[in-house]
C-alpha cells in the first residue's frame, strides 16, 4: 500500500466516524505536502466541505485530530486553508522499509500479460556501427529492460539492411579496387573492410563525375552518369534477378560485416531476440497493397506505380511500389508489422529509430489504419534525437563519423588512466582491473547517453562522462562500491542483519527519512519511466538515491555505531539502497562493481 492509499484509507475511516458519510478512493485527493510546509503527505479538504458544513480549516483539523488520536503512522498535523498537512510516525516509515528491505525483487512491477516487440539498432551493411548506433542500441536495450521492469514480456529485435544500392557500392568497389583483401589479409574488423570500400567508393564517384563535368556535362546529369554508380545499380539489378556471382560476392561481404556487428554488440552487452533481414523482408508488403488496390484505398498511375493519397489527412501522396513492381521500405516496413503482429500476438511494437524518420512512422501507422488493422494504434515511434560530438556534428560518408569500436577503446583508456590517477585499483590484479576499467567505461558510456531524455539532441564528451564527481555512471557504481566495502567490512566483524532488525520503534534521523522516502518511490519512478519509454527516469533516480547515500553517509557514523540495534538499521537501510541502484542501473545495462 502506498502511503497516498494509506492515508485516504485512514481518512475515510475518520469520515465515516465523524460525519457519518462513506467516501470512494477515487473522492478524495492525496498529494505529497509542499516544500514550504510541515509534512509528508496533504489531504485536499475542500471537497468535503459539504459533508463537513463546516470551514476548511476546521474540517482540517477535526480530521487530523481523529488521525493523530487513532492512528499511530500518524505524527502530527497542521492545517493551512484548505490543506490538511499530515506528518508520519517512525512507527509507518519503519513499516514501510521494513516492507522495502524484505522484498525480494523491489521495483520489478506486477505481469501485465502484455508482449511488446522493440526493434533498434537496425545498421546497414556497408560500414561499421558509429556513434548514432551507439544511442540508438543502448536505447533500444534500456527500454526493452525497462519494459520487463514494468511486467511486460519483450521481443527484442534487429532489422538489418542488408540490401540496396549502400552494400552494392561498397562491393563494386571492393571489386575494382581491393586486389582480393579480406579482414584476415587485412588484420581489419569486417565490418570497417566494407566500410573503407564505401568511403573508397565515394571518393572514385566523386572523381568521375568532376571529370565528366570537366568534359562538358551538366552536373545533374554527371551525378547520373557515372560509371561507379552506374556499375553499382547494375549489381543491384543482378542480385535481384538472383546473379550467382554478384549474390556471392554479396553474401561473402555481409558475412564480413556480421562478424564485426556480433564483436560491437558484444562489447556493448547488446543482444537481440531475433534478427531479421532486409533480404528477406523486403517483399513483404506486396500482398497488402494489392489488398489496398482492390479496396480502394491506394491508386496505380500511368507508370503502373501504386500510391496512397494521404493529403486528405495532412499529409501528402505515398509512394507504396514503384512502376517495375520493386518495393520501398514502406512496403516492406506494412509486411513486416503485419506478419510480426500476426506471428507473435503483439500488444504493442515500439521503434526505436531517430527522430529524421518521424514522417515514416506518422504515414505507417496510418496507412495501417486504412488497411483495417486494429493494431496499427498499437504502435509506436521512439523518436530520438541525434548524438553531436564537442567538434560538431558527425559527418557521412567522407569516413569521419566517430566509429563505435574506436569510441569503445577511447572510452576504456580513459577509464584506465583515470582510475590510476585516482589510485582506485590498489591490490587488484591485472584481470580485475581490466574487469573494472570496462565496467567503468561501459557504465560512463551507457548513463552518459541514457540520463538525457530520448527526444532530445545531446552532446556527447567522453572525458566528461568518466568524472567520479556529479551527475555520470561512475560515480554511482563508485558509490556502490562504497556501500559494499562497508557491508564487506561488517561481515568480517562478524555482525549479521537482515529486514528482521527494523523494528517499529526504530528511532529514525531526517535523513534516513528522507531515504525510506526515495527508495520507496522507486517502484513508481519504474512505471513512470515505463509509460515514457525514457530510462532517464530511472538514470536521474538512480543518481538522487546515490547522491543522498553520499550525504548519509558523510554526516552519519556507521561502523562506528556502539549501539547494535541502531547499526544493524543502518546496515539494511545501506544494503537496500545498493540493491535498488542495482536493479535501478541494470535497466541501463550497467553493472555495479563490488570495489574500486
Amino acid at each position: 500500500m502506498t502511503p497516498e492509499q494509506f492515508i485516504i484509507a485512514k481518512a475515510s475511516e475518520a469520515i465515516r466516524t465523524l460525519y457519518g458519510v462513506e467516501m470512494e478512493p477515487a473522492q478524495l485527493q492525496v498529494q505529497l505536502t509542499r516544500k514550504e510546509f510541515e509534512g509528508d503527505y496533504t489531504l485536499v479538504v475542500f471537497p468535503l466541505l459539504k459533508i463537513s458544513k463546516s470551514s476548511p480549516e476546521n474540517t482540517g483539523n477535526a480530521i487530523g485530530e481523529y488521525l493523530k488520536a487513532n492512528v499511530p503512522e500518524i505524527a502530527a498535523y497542521n492545517t493551512v486553508k484548505g490543506f490538511l498537512n499530515l506528518s508520519f510516525s517512525n512507527i509507518y516509515w519503519n513499516g514501510l522499509f521494513a516492507s522495502i528491505s524484505s522484498s525480494e525483487d523491489y521495483g520489478q512491477l506486477d505481469a501485465t500479460g502484455k508482449t511488446i516487440m522493440v526493434e533498434f539498432s537496425s545498421p546497414n551493411t556497408n560500414k561499421p556501427l558509429h556513434l548514432g548506433h551507439i544511442r540508438n542500441n543502448l536505447l533500444g536495450w534500456s527500454v526493452s529492460k525497462l519494459l520487463e521492469a514494468n511486467g511486460h514480456k519483450v521481443m527484442k529485435v534487429n532489422l538489418v539492411n542488408d540490401r540496396g544500392i549502400h552494400i552494392c557500392k561498397s562491393m563494386y568497389a571492393w571489386k575494382v579496387l581491393g586486389n582480393g583483401e579480406t579482414p584476415k589479409s587485412s588484420g581489419k574488423k569486417g565490418d570497417h573492410l566494407v566500410g573503407d570500400y564505401y568511403v573508397k567508393f565515394n571518393d572514385l564517384y566523386k572523381k568521375e563525375v568532376k571529370e565528366l563535368v570537366s568534359g562538358g556535362m551538366s552536373e545533374e546529369d554527371a551525378l547520373k552518369n557515372a560509371p561507379s554508380l552506374r556499375a553499382a545499380q547494375e549489381m543491384l539489378f543482378k542480385w535481384e534477378q538472383g546473379d550467382p556471382e554478384v549474390v556471392e560476392l554479396w553474401k561473402m561481404m555481409n558475412g564480413w560485416v556480421y562478424e564485426g556487428f556480433d564483436k560491437t554488440y558484444k562489447d556493448l552487452g547488446i543482444s537481440f531476440d531475433r534478427t531479421y533481414y532486409e533480404s528477406q523482408t523486403y517483399l513483404f508488403g506486396k500482398a497488402l497493397v494489392q489488398k489496398g488496390l482492390k479496396d480502394g484505398i491506394f491508386e496505380t498511375q500511368e507508370d503502373g506505380s501504386v500510391w496512397c493519397d494521404l493529403t486528405a489527412d495532412g499529409l501528402d501522396r505515398k509512394l507504396l511500389l514503384r512502376g517495375d513492381g520493386t518495393s520501398v521500405y514502406m512496403t516492406q516496413d506494412l509486411g513486416t508489422a503485419e506478419q510480426r503482429f500476426k506471428e507473435y500476438n503483439l500488444d504493442e511494437h515500439v521503434y526505436v529509430v531517430g527522430n529524421e524518420q518521424n514522417y515514416h512512422f506518422q504515414v505507417l501507422k496510418l496507412i495501417l489504419g486504412k488497411l483495417g488493422f486494429p493494431w496499427a494504434e498499437s504502435i509506436y515511434h521512439l523518436s530520438y534525437g541525434m548524438v553531436e560530438l564537442p567538434e560538431g556534428k558527425m559527418k557521412s560518408r567522407e569516413g569521419t563519423v566517430v566509429d563505435a569500436d574506436d569510441l569503445l577503446a577511447s572510452m576504456y583508456e580513459t577509464a584506465r588512466e583515470t582510475s590510476l590517477e585516482l589510485g582506485k585499483i590498489d591490490n587488484m590484479t591485472e584481470e580485475e582491473q581490466d574487469a573494472l576499467f570496462r565496467m567503468i567505461s561501459l557504465g560512463a558510456l551507457k548513463y552518459f547517453i541514457l540520463k538525457v531524455d530520448p527526444k532530445k539532441t545531446m552532446l556527447f564528451n567522453p572525458r566528461e562522462s568518466i568524472d567520479f564527481n556529479g551527475n555520470t555512471g561512475p560515480f554511482i557504481q563508485y558509490t556502490h562500491a562504497r556501500i559494499r566495502s562497508i557491508l564487506r567490512k561488517a561481515s568480517e566483524s562478524g555482525l549479521t542483519f537482515s529486514s528482521e532488525d527494523v523494528l517499529p520503534e526504530s528511532v529514525l534521523s531526517p535523513k534516513e527519512v528522507r531515504i525510506i522516502k526515495l527508495l520507496n518511490i522507486f517502484p513508481a519512478k519504474i512505471a513512470e519511466a515505463g509509460a515514457a519509454l525514457s530510462p532517464a527516469v530511472v538514470a536521474n533516480y538512480a543518481y538522487d538515491l546515490a547522491k543522498e547515500f553520499n550525504q548519509y553517509y558523510h554526516d552519519t557514523p556507521i561502523l562506528k555505531e556502539e549501539d547494535q540495534a541502531v547499526l544493524k538499521y543502518r546496515l539494511v537501510l545501506i544494503e537496500s539502497i545498493a540493491k535498488v541502484l542495482v536493479k535501478a542501473m541494470s535497466i541501463l545495462g550497467i553493472t555495479l562493481p563490488e570495489r574500486m
